[in-house]
């Protein structure tokens, strides 16, 4: 029996001696379609032992992007590293998580499955001896759970950014939601109420990206959780009011090596940032256009870009300037903290196919060794476009149909997420649009109606 062996049989007799303590009932295999809609199977204790070492069968054609009808058989295959006890299904009859690989009846990798994507990346990072850490601030809204919702949405208090509220139904589902992720070992840095009425933002502690990935996924089902229990509404969609900032994703990115940070040069007079940073930051500059439609996927998520309030609509970087798709946040001075800041990110990413498509532009940069553009001392909205044009800062795309223009285009979109995903998302989205375009909307409705 090799090392291997004996580690995968610890962790599963771990695992066991967990479901037998805590009285577990049931076992739900999580993995997530194309668009990051989280999708859960259930086995019985008794059943684990066969799902580890043989995986368990399901009609992967009925879920968004896995396969083809004709080849739909699929095996999901529970990941060991991830199971953890789900707080809200404690006592007599409990529950527990695991993250489950996506693989064909013969065992082959599917090239469908987006956790898989990520890994590739990550192992590219790894074999140059990289650990890739990331720290993300998920926003998102609380609403009313009125008669009338979502005709009506009404935030559930007309609180700003980091207002404390007296008798805030806010502080309470902040407080019950960050129990509940440490209570699964999802470590929780801060949490405060946003610019928005009812918006608010929980930071998850900085963690190597595909465990943090998996942390996305198992917050946003925490925050509807406690919404459910809390009898409010939770929403991550990109910007759900007219005349209230948009929900993003801002993550942060650093590369550690033996326990080094590699973003922090001591001598660099280019805020303590590395050479290595740079063409990092680089080559997200150079493909941004290309990864918009996965960073930023529905057609809501360009009201968020083109809004204002702090979110990015040009590519451009700069310290401490919130208004640039990349920012060197102020604390970057020492070696624990230097570190680039992308802000594109809304909270209903895919956070698997986001992480992926922003890791594999910043390799590239470093690959090919990226000169670092000028740096947006100003907010680039406020330029002209005289202005802009003289210093290479080019807009973001303005809607999907846009962005779907890039990707479609992109060989190195369809290298990096492979062409059965590449394809997939291609048809989806544009099918998004086209059933946008053909909505009429209630603008639409009060604009025309009694003037023509």
């Amino acid at each position: 029996m090799n090392i291997i062996d004996e580690t995968n049989n610890a962790k599963k007799d771990f695992i066991i001696s967990q479901i037998t303590e805590r009285n577990i009932r049931f076992i739900r295999l999580w993995f997530t379609d194309v668009i990051g809609s989280l999708k859960s199977i259930a086995i019985a204790p008794a059943e684990l032992e066969s799902a580890i070492n043989n995986g368990i069968a399901f009609d992967g054609s009925s879920v968004e992007g896995l396969s083809r009808i004709s080849e739909s058989d699929m095996l999901l295959k529970p990941n060991l590293d991830t199971f953890q006890v789900l707080p809200w299904r404690g006592g007599n009859n409990g529950a527990a998580r695991m993250f489950a690989e996506i693989v064909a009846p013969d065992g082959s990798p599917t090239n469908t499955d987006p956790r898989a994507v990520l890994t590739n990346i990550v192992n590219q990072y790894k074999s140059l001896g990289y650990e890739i850490m990331v720290h993300p601030e998920i926003e998102f809204y609380l609403f009313k759970n009125s008669e009338n919702f979502p005709e009506n949405l009404e935030p559930i208090d007309r609180g700003g950014y980091y207002d404390q509220l007296a008798r805030s139904k806010a502080i309470d589902f902040r407080k019950d939601a960050i129990t509940t992720l440490e209570e699964m070992d999802i470590p929780v840095a801060l949490s405060h109420h946003e610019a928005g009425a009812g918006q608010n933002e929980i930071d998850l502690h900085l963690n190597n990206v595909l465990q943090t990935a998996d942390n996305i996924i198992s917050f946003r089902t925490v925050v509807k959780q406690i919404a459910l229990e809390s009898n409010v509404v939770a929403s991550f969609m990109p910007k759900p009011l007219d005349d209230a900032p948009g929900s993003g994703m801002h993550t942060h990115f650093t590369l550690f090596s033996n326990g080094e940070n590699m973003f922090y040069d001591e001598q660099s007079g280019f805020y303590k940032l590395s050479p290595l940073a740079r063409q990092f930051m680089a080559g997200i500059l150079d493909h941004a256009l290309e990864i918009s439609a996965v960073t930023n996927q529905f057609v809501n998520s360009y009201k968020r870009l083109w809004a204002g309030a702090e979110a990015p609509s040009f590519v451009s970087w700069g310290h401490n300037n919130r208004s640039s798709l990349l920012r060197v946040p102020l604390t970057t001075n020492d070696k624990l903290s230097a570190r680039v800041e992308i802000r594109s990110i809304d909270s209903s990413a895919n956070p698997y196919l986001a992480y992926a498509a922003i890791l594999a532009a910043g390799l590239d940069g470093i690959n090919r060794g990226l000169e670092l553009p000028a740096e947006a001392n100003n907010d680039a909205n406020a330029l002209t476009e005289i202005e802009r044009k003289a210093l290479g800062i080019k807009p973001l795309p303005q809607t999907l149909r846009e962005a779907l223009n890039y990707f479609q285009n992109s060989e190195f979109m369809a290298k990096v997420l492979g062409e059965k995903i590449f394809d997939y998302f291609i048809s989806n989205k544009t099918d998004e649009w086209n059933r946008y375009n053909q909505a009429v909307s209630k603008f639409e409705i009060d604009e025309l109606i009694y003037k023509l």
